[in-house]
């Protein structure tokens, strides 16, 4: 495996989700996840109770290859970013294990409020790119 710093890779992650100019967004996410990767969405609690109530049983969404995680992230952005209402940012606690990499991250309204909170678990493939992306909503 590459020798991947954790808060790098990490740092680069989240800036891909802050970052206005769609082509460097887009050769962003190319650099960073494998070709065939997934970013699998553990959605807030209200949105499972949702999904739950009308009687489905997986409530994990999940986008796949470099134009579904395109689409997401700019989906992403689009909604918090680009209005000027939030930024997403780094806890800088960046932890690796293997192939495993986590963070947490958060969301901050443009006064300085935590609006959210995340934690992602990266894993890498043989190149040190994101094969899997778990995303968990905390709050």
């Amino acid at each position: 495996m590459a020798d991947i710093d954790p808060q790098e890779l990490t740092d680069r992650y989240v800036a891909v989700w802050n970052e206005p100019d769609a082509d460097v967004r887009r050769d962003t996410i190319r650099e960073l996840w494998a070709d065939d990767a997934t970013h699998v969405l553990r959605p807030p609690q209200d949105i499972r109770q949702a999904v739950e109530g009308l009687g489905f049983i997986a409530t994990a969404l999940e986008a796949r290859g470099h134009a579904a995680l395109e689409f997401r992230v700019t989906r992403a952005h689009e909604e918090f970013v680009a209005p000027g209402t939030f930024t997403f940012s780094s806890r800088g606690n960046a932890d690796r294990l293997h192939d495993v990499v986590k963070f947490t991250w958060e969301m901050v309204s443009s006064d300085g409020e935590v609006a959210g909170v995340g934690l992602e678990v990266l894993v890498l493939d043989q190149d040190g790119r994101i094969r899997t992306d778990y995303q968990f909503i905390e709050g």
